[in-house]
């Protein structure tokens, strides 16, 4: 057993001691664990099966069937793209395809670096701004792939200084 493994758990044990182990908790101890852990990682999942008694994959339904569940874990940074009717007629999907080509992960989906997390939303109420991506919550408007490639070079070049300033 890894110590991530472990730590996740442990992590989870500790939430379901406050928690009864009746079936209609299942939601609720979901929730609380992704609020901890920022996902629902599988050896969590597995422990709350045991924990209700209930089938492994009657907890991984619901975890899948309900869009607030991720079970990913979160990137440092968290995209979403809008694909609303405005974001998408100004070409939201074209900026989905370019996030989605620059860091190889689609929606769902978190960098191997953990750095990046990548979703879509159905709007965020910025229409006049489309196509918008939300960036760790700032809203980057005319998120065309150039604008994109600048918000990603921002970040990189944000990593190096923090790197540099380690050193």
């Amino acid at each position: 057993m890894s110590n991530e493994e472990a730590e996740i758990k442990e992590k989870t044990r500790v939430i379901l001691e406050g928690i009864g182990s009746k079936r209609e908790n299942l939601i609720p101890i979901l929730q609380k664990i992704q609020e901890e852990l920022g996902y629902l990682p599988p050896y969590a999942m597995l422990e709350v099966a045991r924990f209700l008694n209930i089938p492994d994959i009657d907890v991984y339904s619901v975890a899948t069937f309900y869009n607030q569940f991720r079970l990913t874990p979160p990137g440092k940074h968290s995209i979403r793209v809008c694909m609303g009717t405005a974001c998408h007629v100004k070409g939201g999907y074209i900026t989905l395809a370019a996030w989605q080509r620059r860091l190889k992960i689609g929606p769902g989906e978190t960098s191997p670096d953990r750095e990046f997390d990548l979703d879509i939303v159905a709007c965020v109420g910025c229409c006049a701004m489309a196509p918008v991506s939300v960036v760790d919550k700032k809203v980057e408007g005319k998120a065309n792939p150039t604008r994109v490639d600048g918000i990603l070079l921002s970040y990189q070049l944000q990593k190096e200084q923090e790197e540099k300033e380690k050193n």
